[in-house]
């Protein structure tokens, strides 16, 4: 059988259990939004339809592997070399979004193709492409950068980070990748950042996590759901006042502090640009050496084997999918790598164009309007560790307006997507004593 008749097939057993699905009272259509700003090729509803029948299937007691094989058929039964045979086809062949959908549709057929498909996709920094929810905490790719836009919706105070250079013009083909709302209190505001543009609670599964900024606007705390890739978890947590329902119990709940961006305070509120430090509590100094690895997690397939498991607990019951990240209840005083020097980054110094009369950095045509929330960030480095001069200039994240309520986002290795676009909210909120 071609290549093209499997994927042919792929496609008509995705699209059945996604009807069924429906039929079964889902009540979904497959978008993650409201009005234009959803897109249906987010992370919840790619896994929902996929894994919607075996969740069905194991609310049925004696009635669950008959429903489940019904659904797998032929395909669970693939010998291993042609499995593995036909996942690396699809995907190398889909490499792009929305055609890249089939190899995460591969990863739900079963648990033997999603073994396969695991050992298949390689991480974001070796490939360079984004598969799983698992790749927003994952380092960007070495070399070119991940380029994105956001997209700002001032009636919701929405943000909305979508992958590709710009808004295409069939907004059902650009995918989203992240959302955050800003959330205003009393005395400041917070940002929830979510896998969907619909759902923003601390205890739902698409919870990813929050910026906190302090009264002033000066100084912003990144706080992650799950602590980094071998962190030490610190044993004084202090309870918070938000009791959150606890969606794995594999993970301790708690808000780890991932990155602080401090901007500089501007006593005589002389005109120019905003000066931006950024402290990477999570990543390394000496990741950015010849060598040298930033913390990459992995672990976000493995566990829907745990998720569609029966269990006493479960049985009879809708199983919510999780992805990558917890709720939290608990807020770690401390950074999350205390024992490493941590990687400081800060914004690029423009230049004063004279013709111009304003201020100006090189954004390679990925920005076109001049605006104070502009920024190029670079790693500060410390003399001692001998980085070469063309890596400590190498731009890790940009961000700069296209049009009204549309700006780009280019983000590289060692910054995560999540990491990239939580300090990038930082533009957004008000800062009366940096302007």
């Amino acid at each position: 059988m071609s290549l093209k008749n499997i994927v042919r097939e792929l496609k008509e057993m995705r699209d059945g259990i996604g009807s069924m699905s429906r039929r079964g009272g889902s009540g979904s259509d497959g978008r993650a939004g409201h009005g234009r700003s959803g897109s249906r090729h987010s992370w919840p509803s790619l896994w929902a339809e996929q894994q919607q029948p075996q969740r069905q299937g194991q609310g049925l007691g004696q009635e669950g592997p008959q429903h489940q094989h019904q659904h797998q058929g032929r395909w669970a039964n693939l010998p291993p070399e042609l499995l593995l045979d036909v996942i690396q086809r699809v995907e190398s062949s889909e490499a792009t979004w929305p055609a890249r959908r089939q190899v995460v549709a591969c990863a739900a057929v079963c648990r033997s193709w999603r073994e396969v498909t695991k050992e298949v996709v390689k991480t974001l920094e070796e490939c360079g492409r984004i598969t799983f929810p698992i790749s927003l905490k994952q380092p960007g790719p070495r070399e070119l950068p991940v380029q994105c836009f956001v997209r700002r919706e001032r009636a919701t105070s929405t943000y909305l980070l979508y992958l590709g250079l710009s808004p295409s013009m069939n907004v059902e083909n650009d995918k989203l990748l992240l959302a955050a709302r800003k959330v205003r209190r009393a005395t400041r505001t917070s940002f929830v950042i979510s896998l969907v543009s619909d759902d923003f609670s601390h205890s739902s599964s698409t919870y990813v996590g929050k910026l906190k900024p302090n009264f002033l606007g000066t100084k912003f705390t990144i706080f992650d759901s799950q602590p980094p890739p071998d962190a030490v978890v610190l044993p004084n947590n202090k309870p918070s006042k938000r009791q959150s329902k606890q969606v794995s119990p594999r993970l301790p709940l708690g808000n780890y502090n991932v990155a602080t961006v401090t901007y500089e305070l501007t006593v005589l509120r002389n005109r120019g640009p905003r000066r931006m430090q950024c402290t990477m509590h999570s990543i390394p100094a000496e990741c950015i050496q010849e060598g040298g690895k930033a913390p990459t997690p992995t672990g976000t397939i493995q566990s829907l084997d745990e998720l569609v498991s029966t269990s006493p607990s479960t049985k009879g019951k809708e199983v919510a999918v999780e992805f990558s990240s917890t709720s939290l209840s608990a807020d770690l005083s401390g950074p999350a790598c205390a024992n490493e020097t941590p990687l400081v980054l800060k914004n690029k110094a423009p230049r004063w164009h004279e013709q111009l009369q304003c201020w100006c950095l090189n954004f390679r045509g990925r920005v076109t309007v001049a605006s104070v929330k502009n920024f190029q960030l670079v790693a500060s480095i410390d003399p001692s560790l001998n980085i070469p001069a063309a890596e400590q200039e190498k731009v890790i994240l940009q961000f700069g307006k296209i049009g009204k309520d549309i700006f780009t986002m280019d983000y590289r290795y060692p910054l995560s997507a999540f990491q990239a676009f939580a300090i990038c909210l930082t533009s957004f909120d008000t800062k009366p004593a940096c302007e």
